[in-house]
C-alpha cells in the first residue's frame, strides 16, 4: 500500500466519485442527484431544529399551582415560553381590583421554572397590533390558552384573532382551583371568624383537607361552599418535580414553613436561601400542624396544593411533604443538610422562644442561620388585602363564580396533562 503512487490514489478517488455520480444520476447544473438529496434532507433537519417559541398571557393574580401547570403545559408545546403579565389597570378595567400588584406578580411568574421570558404590562385582549408584535418582534410561533373561555366585557373571545391566524393552541385547564376559588376561601374564613369566633372546633382546615365544604361537627356554623375539588395524583407530583437528587458533594440548604398562599415573599426568601448552597430542600408542614400553630382557619391551601406551588419554583430542588415541626439530628443526617435557614419575616417567631425551639438542634450544631427577608409580605398580608377590600372581591367573585359554574357544567374531556 505504501508503494502505490499518490497520483493513482487520487485518480482512483475521482473515478469512484464520477461513477457514484452517474449511478445516482446527475441533476441540473451538474450537481449529483444524491448530493442534492442529501442537502435537501439536511435542510429539512435544520428546519426541524428551529426553536419554537410559544406565548401565554394572564393576570396571574393570587398565583397558584393551576397557573403553574398551565405554564408547564404551554412550555411543553414549544422550546421557549414567553409569558405576558397583564397590567393592574387592564385587570381593573376587565375583572376588578387585583389582590397582588404587578411587581409581585412579575416576581411570581419569573420564578416559575418553565418560564423563559416575561413581557410586562401585556394587554388583557390580544389586539391585531400586539399580535403582530408577538410574531415579528418576539418571534412567537403559537399563542396558548386553556380550554376555559376568556370572554371580554363586550362578549367577544379574547383570542379570536389568534385563532383566525391559525397560530392558536389550547391546553387543558387544571382541575379544582382558580384565583376566584382561593379568594372565596379567604372570604369564607372572614365570615366564619366573625360568626363563630369562640368555637375552637370549627376548623375550615378540615374542609380544605377533605376537598369539600361540609357541615361542621360540634356546632359549627354549617356554611356550605365549594372549597377545593383538587384531585392530587402521583403523576402530577412527578410532573412538577425536578426528578434529580443532590450530588455527593452538594451543599444542601434546608428551609421549612407553611408556604400557604404561595406569594412573592416566599419566592424571594427561597431565592436567597438557594444562593447559599447547591441544593435547596424545602420542608412543608402538614395541615394539622399549621392549624395548631396558626389557628383553626389556616391553612387556606391544603398540603398537596402547597407542595405543587413550591415545587414549581425554579429555586427549589426538592420538597419534604409533611415535614416535622422540629429539625432533628437524624433528619439532618438523613438528608445530609449543611445549613438550616429561616427568614426574618414570618408568621411567627417560634424559634426565638427558649422552650420548644424547633431549630434547637441545628443551632447547637452551628449550622443555623437567620436570613434577611427581601420582602415584608406574609400569608396574613394577603388575607388582610382581601379583608380590606372584601366588598369589591365579593362582587367580583359572584360574577366569576357564575362563569366558572357555567364552564364546569359544559365541561368536556380535553386531551392533555
Amino acid at each position: 500500500m505504501n508503494n502505490v503512487p499518490a497520483r493513482q490514489l487520487i485518480g482512483g478517488a475521482v473515478a469512484v466519485a464520477v461513477a457514484l455520480g452517474f449511478y445516482l444520476g446527475v441533476a441540473k447544473n451538474g450537481v449529483p442527484f444524491g448530493l442534492g438529496l442529501g442537502l435537501s434532507l439536511l435542510g429539512r433537519i435544520r428546519r426541524k431544529k428551529k426553536i419554537v417559541r410559544v406565548y401565554m398571557d394572564g393576570c396571574f393574580d393570587m398565583m397558584h399551582y393551576g397557573h403553574c401547570n398551565a405554564l408547564r403545559q404551554a412550555r411543553a408545546l414549544g422550546d421557549q415560553l414567553v409569558v405576558g403579565v397583564v397590567s393592574d389597570a387592564e385587570i381593573i378595567a376587565n375583572k376588578g381590583p387585583p389582590v397582588t400588584p404587578l411587581h409581585e406578580r412579575m416576581i411570581m411568574v419569573r420564578a416559575v421554572k418553565w418560564v423563559d421570558e416575561v413581557i410586562c404590562d401585556a394587554p388583557y385582549a390580544i389586539t391585531e397590533d400586539f399580535m403582530k408584535k408577538l410574531f415579528n418582534e418576539y418571534n412567537i410561533d403559537y399563542i396558548i390558552h386553556g380550554d376555559d373561555p376568556c370572554v371580554l366585557p363586550d362578549g367577544t373571545d379574547a383570542y379570536e384573532l389568534a385563532k383566525k391566524a391559525g397560530r392558536y393552541k389550547q391546553i387543558k385547564r387544571t382541575e379544582g382551583v382558580s384565583s376566584t376559588d382561593i379568594v372565596g376561601r379567604m372570604l369564607l374564613c372572614v365570615r366564619e371568624r366573625s360568626v363563630n369566633d369562640t368555637n375552637n372546633h370549627s376548623s375550615l382546615q378540615r374542609q380544605f383537607s377533605h376537598g369539600h365544604g361540609q357541615k361542621l361537627e360540634d356546632g359549627g356554623s354549617g356554611s356550605i361552599t365549594r372549597i377545593s375539588h383538587f384531585l392530587p395524583t402521583s403523576r402530577r407530583i412527578v410532573q412538577f418535580s425536578n426528578g434529580k437528587g443532590p450530588g455527593p458533594d452538594s451543599r444542601i440548604v434546608y428551609i421549612d414553613g407553611a408556604f400557604d398562599l404561595f406569594h412573592a415573599g416566599h419566592v424571594e426568601i427561597l431565592r436567597v436561601a438557594r444562593g447559599l448552597g447547591d441544593f435547596l430542600l424545602v420542608g412543608l408542614h402538614n395541615d394539622q400542624t399549621i392549624s395548631a400553630k396558626r389557628g383553626v382557619h389556616r391553612p387556606i391551601m391544603n398540603l398537596h396544593e402547597r407542595s405543587l406551588s413550591v415545587l414549581a419554583c425554579r429555586y427549589v430542588d426538592e420538597v419534604i411533604i409533611g415535614a416535622p415541626w422540629e429539625v432533628s439530628r437524624d433528619m439532618i443526617t438523613t438528608f445530609n443538610i449543611s445549613l438550616v435557614v429561616h427568614g426574618t419575616v414570618a408568621e411567627g417567631d417560634d424559634f426565638r422562644k427558649e422552650e420548644g425551639n424547633p431549630y434547637a438542634v441545628p443551632i447547637g450544631m452551628g449550622i443555623f442561620k437567620v436570613l434577611e427577608s427581601p420582602l415584608d409580605i406574609t400569608t396574613t398580608t394577603i388575607i388582610r388585602r382581601i379583608v380590606a377590600n372584601h366588598e369589591a372581591y365579593e362582587k367580583r367573585n359572584e360574577k366569576k363564580s357564575a362563569s366558572e359554574r357555567k364552564y364546569y357544567e359544559a365541561k368536556t374531556f380535553v386531551s392533555g396533562d
